[in-house]
């Protein structure tokens, strides 16, 4: 069966994303989890030690709070209070830090360091996977075991006020609630006023027993401008102001022979040094942890925090409140709150805990006997029970008082054993999904190399021997083999697979299609081997001919390739992409002074060949100015960069469009800076530097309407030379005024201090099509593969990484006045992924405008990127599977897994967009 190489290319694209689709369902764990269906009952706790005759004690430690107000300050980083500069943002929270009643601690949080996850971790004591960054977006009620269900079923009156994450986790949990927005970033005002405004009516009533407050305020100034902003100062004093009245209320409502109640002061995560989260850096996972209550003793100077997990809190919170631990806790209480209780309720509130994690960890580990803190906890348990005997029998020599300390030690130990082995436990994973989604990738690009020769010829045709495979004795006897295979793995699997999961019609499509691909490949093979190995571009009978600066991509790409197999290079990737571009800058350089000097020299213009060999550097400077440059400082400077780098912007793209694009282009253009100069970030001459800044949000939507009119344009001249005319021209224009329409939208996501970073990518593009990729006749395939490593590295060019927390959410809500999920994930995508989307649709335009050299030019281009992307994202699926049970992939390897995936998408509509130009009428002509 033969197929046009577009066509296949993009059908193996498409395929390829559901292989990675399943090999990301199985590689994303399920979380650890207790087998027990129900949540923990406070009947169901283990009755008390004691050797001996029986009975035992089921008594339980009596609670330790009446009240709890938790204040959870979004994104507060632990330099924000226990740092140099605590004394003056946080005055009154220090003061209780070093001289009050209060337990200072460095919580540190698991990535992904996102609200959402945060939350989970916070009120089921569980750590949460990178999947859950997506969940993030759109959170489901929380249906497992945690505190606030605990809470409410033993009678606690909850009262909410903040990020309404809470609310969609708890729907029917709070006595009383107001949700704020949490990811419409542009305010930072009103979204906390709106949490404060409850609190004067709230602190005097008595009809509540949990109060928890979610403050956003700090986040969103941290992603608008970062944690050296001169707007942090003023919202830590305004949390520090709040603190102080919940402080001074509860004081005053204290009663004498009443419980004490308890304020919490905590951060859900920190914040980088870019003002974002999501990653693993010191700054995103160590937040700050306060008890307050007078139930502790007062502090006579400042002490160092001691360090805990985040999950500690949960165990923590449960004891103090005397409710059960939630069955999928992993953390340990914290030890410094009991000390004030009698022996006997902190070693039975430690065995409460130690219990709850042996219980998780059999239903965690299979060979749990062999966990070091499992036999210590046994050992614990039965000091426990002797100490216990001596108790009840009323003892209380110095030798009981020391034995019970010994317990203790034995009890705190147990729990750090038992809790760190469960976390480095972070969950089970599908192993059978993984095996099939790596197989699928593999076998279609293997097809995709096979192809090469014939995909990459004159013709650019794919000669598949489809009918011939399926109806082939092996391709049945692998369809048995398979099923059978299939049948096996589901019977005797421990856990659950995803894929046993799926109705035996998708299994049978499944293991038909990897039946035929692997007789499509044996065929493929057999008819390559004989033949020999020739160039599909520049066969001259003896095999390949490759130049110097085919030999440079060939090794460029497999060498990219190869460095995935490195942490250390997955995580400086940005490092290998700008080696690479400039290393191709001195290859095409040579390749312009062979053509002009030797070749040419009389007829050559040195004005023409000065200007193009400036083009490559470019964006190494552009990139260092890009992250050093700050928009709060030097506004006249930054004013006038962003003015020239948008009038530039308009020079370089207008060009090819028709005069009303010109116009709309300008007046965009136009509209961008008075955006930009709306937000504060630069000026115009007559406007006065101190102006209070806007959201700018009728600004915005001043230039959407300028981009949807060029989209317009551009979409109906393309249209009407696919369908109606068979007018080349009018294609060409139509094409390139909807990449002038993506460039505008760009101009208004990108920040200021990015504007020269897009305008110095146009410049080349314009540069390269110019003088290099014509003049010097390149070829399709080096065209493509040139276009995907600019694509690549001005991807990284931007300040992006292979790290969640490099992802500028701000840029999702320009133009809103309130959150709308979709327009916010589309505006943040796009904005994220503009490096590579620019430069693939100036390879759309540039090979749709060169066709009349290279009828084939498209099929070429099209199946070249999707061999660009195959090749890393299957081997980088490999990397993760030999690697998966090594803590640090959650960090730099899940977000790169993400990525991958993305740019895989990215490229399939690429290549369908190839296609669609393919079948135009000038095509059937030609």
């Amino acid at each position: 069966m033969k197929i046009r190489s577009s066509v296949f290319a993009s059908f193996v694209l498409l395929l390829e994303v559901v292989g990675i689709v399943l090999f990301l369902r199985g590689f994303f764990p399920v979380p650890v989890k207790s087998s027990l269906a129900s949540k923990s009952q406070l009947s169901e706790q283990p009755l008390e030690p004691l050797t001996g005759s029986p009975p035992n004690s089921s008594r339980l430690p009596p609670p330790l709070f009446k009240r709890v107000v938790i204040v959870l300050v979004d994104a507060l980083r632990e330099d924000f209070v226990f740092g140099a500069n605590g004394r003056t943002h946080m005055p009154y929270t220090r003061h209780l830090v070093e001289k009050g009643s209060s337990h200072s601690f460095v919580a540190k949080a698991r990535p992904p360091t996102v609200t959402m996850p945060r939350i989970k971790a916070l009120t089921t004591g569980s750590i949460p996977g990178f999947i859950d960054v997506v969940m993030n977006l759109n959170s489901p009620a929380l249906l497992e075991d945690n505190l606030i269900w605990q809470a409410k079923t033993a009678g606690k009156r909850i009262i909410f006020y903040g990020d309404d994450t809470w609310v969609r986790l708890f729907p029917k949990h709070f006595m009383e609630y107001d949700g704020t927005t949490s990811f419409f970033v542009s305010d930072y005002t009103e979204v906390d006023n709106n949490v404060t405004r409850h609190l004067d009516s709230t602190l005097k009533r008595d009809d509540w027993d949990i109060l928890i407050l979610h403050y956003l305020g700090l986040d969103h100034i941290g992603h608008i401008s970062g944690p050296h902003s001169s707007l942090i100062q003023p919202k830590l004093l305004e949390m520090d102001d709040v603190l102080k009245k919940i402080h001074s209320a509860l004081i005053s409502k204290e009663a004498e022979g009443s419980l004490p109640y308890l304020l919490v002061l905590c951060g859900d995560h920190g914040m980088s040094e870019t003002g974002s989260h999501g990653g693993s850096s010191e700054p995103e996972v160590n937040t700050p942890l306060v008890l307050i209550s007078p139930a502790f003793r007062r502090k006579a100077g400042m002490e160092k925090p001691v360090v805990v997990e985040q999950v500690d809190l949960t165990p923590t919170l449960a004891l103090g409140l005397g409710l059960p631990i939630s069955q999928n806790s992993v953390g340990r209480v914290i030890a410094g709150l009991l000390e004030e209780t009698s022996m006997r309720d902190q070693l039975r509130s430690l065995h409460l805990n130690g219990h709850q994690l042996s219980c998780l960890l059999k239903d965690s580990i299979s060979n749990y006997e062999k966990v070091l803190g499992f036999e210590q906890f046994r050992v614990a348990e039965k000091a426990h029970g002797n100490w216990m005997k001596l108790y009840l029998e009323g003892n209380t020599s110095e030798v009981l008082t020391n034995m019970g300390k010994k317990v203790l030690k034995q009890y705190l130990e147990a729990l750090a054993a038992m809790s760190s082995a469960l976390s480095k436990q972070l969950g089970k994973y599908d192993m059978y999904s993984m095996i099939v989604g790596m197989v699928f990738l593999f076998q279609l690009l293997l097809v995709l190399l096979l192809a090469m020769p014939e995909a990459l010829c004159g013709a650019a045709v794919v000669d598949l021997p489809v009918l011939s495979a399926m109806f082939s004795l092996p391709f049945y006897l692998l369809c048995l083999l398979l099923a059978s295979v299939h049948v096996l793995v589901c019977t005797s699997a421990e856990s659950s697979c995803y894929f046993c999961s799926l109705s035996w019609g998708l299994v049978f499509a499944a293991v038909a299609f990897c039946s035929a691909m692997f007789c499509i490949l044996i065929s493929m093979a057999t008819r390559r081997l004989p033949l020999g190995i020739k160039s599909p571009l520049k066969s001259s009978g003896s095999g390949w001919q490759l130049s110097e600066l085919d030999i440079l991509l060939l090794v460029g790409t497999i060498g990219h390739t190869l460095s995935l197999g490195a942490s250390s290079f997955v995580e400086e990737e940005h490092q290998t992409w700008y080696f690479l571009l400039n290393t191709l800058c001195l290859a095409v350089f040579q390749d312009v002074c062979r053509k002009y000097f030797r070749e040419k020299s009389a007829s050559i213009d040195e004005e023409e060949l000065i200007f193009t060999s400036k083009d490559h550097p470019s964006p190494v400077h552009y990139k260092a100015d890009a992250h050093t440059e700050k928009c709060s400082e030097h506004k006249t400077v930054l004013s006038f960069l962003s003015a020239f780098c948008l009038v530039l912007i308009y020079l370089l793209v207008q060009r090819r469009c028709s005069w009303v694009s010109k116009v709309a282009l300008a007046l965009g253009l136009i509209g961008v800076y008075s955006y930009r100069a709306a937000v504060g970030n630069v000026l115009f001459p007559w406007q006065h530097s101190s102006r209070t800044a806007s959201k700018g949000t009728v600004e915005a939507r001043f230039v959407y309407v300028f981009v949807l009119g060029i989209l317009f344009s551009g979409t109906k001249d393309l249209l009407r030379s696919q369908v109606i005319t068979a007018d080349a021209k009018l294609k060409s224009r139509g094409l390139w005024e909807i990449y002038s329409g993506l460039v505008l939208l760009v101009s208004l996501l990108f920040r200021s201090h990015n504007l020269p970073v897009l305008c110095c990518s146009l410049l080349i593009q314009t540069l390269m099509a110019q003088f290099i990729w014509k003049k010097l006749h390149y070829d399709a395939a080096q065209t493509t593969i040139m276009h995907y490593w600019f694509g690549q590295a001005f991807f990284y060019y931007q300040g992006n990484s292979n790290n969640i927390a490099t992802i500028d959410i701000s840029v999702g809500f320009v133009g809103l006045e309130s959150y709308v999920e979709a327009p916010a994930i589309f505006l943040t995508a796009l904005s994220t992924y503009a490096g590579p989307l620019l430069w693939a649709c100036h390879l759309i335009c540039y090979l749709s405008s060169e066709r009349d050299r290279s009828p084939v030019a498209l099929g070429h281009g099209c199946y070249c990127l999707a061999l660009l992307r195959s090749v890393p994202a299957a081997a980088y699926i490999v990397l993760v599977t030999v690697l998966r049970y090594h803590l640090f992939i959650w960090s730099v390897f899940s977000p790169k897994l993400l990525y991958e995936s993305m740019h895989l998408l990215i490229t399939a509509g690429v290549c369908l967009f190839f296609i669609t130009m393919e079948q135009s009428p000038t095509s059937s002509k030609s």
